[in-house]
């Protein structure tokens, strides 16, 4: 079978597809965290241990991905299914940035920096806005590891 065109008169099967197969892909991602921590201790019942925080973030992302894949079924907006690249790539991007600068540059310049280039990921980023959000986050994680959760992470390099 298939699928309708713009001028053939019938409905689409999945009126939203970008966001039923983003949210499915979601869900996948869940079903892999889940997998991964399948060996982790705690986070079964009133157990808290290693697996708690995985399976807890897992479960959130499965939900909200769930949620998502049905919003993409039940929606009357019919949203294109163009891609690029640009987007996941620079998220990926902010990832490996931050993991490589967390030693030698300390938690504050590797996040101002991370949040930077996952920024660009969007068009439509306002770089006035981003820098003082950017900074702003910075010292959020630094008052959440250093201070709140005591983790014995740098701040800034050689500290």
């Amino acid at each position: 079978m298939t699928a309708p065109t713009e001028g053939s008169g019938r409905a689409p099967l999945v009126p939203n597809a970008r966001d039923f197969w983003g949210g499915l892909a979601l869900v996948g991602i869940a079903a892999l965290a889940f997998w991964g921590a399948r060996d982790l201790p705690g986070g079964r019942g009133a157990s808290f241990g290693p697996g708690t925080a995985p399976r807890l973030f897992a479960g959130l992302l499965g939900a909200a991905g769930a949620l998502v894949a049905v919003l993409g079924l039940v929606s009357r907006e019919r949203a294109p299914l163009g891609y690029t690249a640009r987007a996941p790539l620079l998220i990926l991007a902010s990832v490996l940035v931050f993991a490589a600068t967390i030693r030698p540059a300390g938690l504050l310049i590797a996040t101002f920096v991370a949040v930077l280039v996952a920024s660009a990921a969007s068009a439509e980023t306002r770089w006035r806005e981003a820098v003082p959000w950017a900074a702003v986050l910075s010292g959020a994680c630094a008052l959440l590891f250093s201070l709140a959760l005591k983790l014995p992470i740098p701040l800034l390099p050689g500290a």
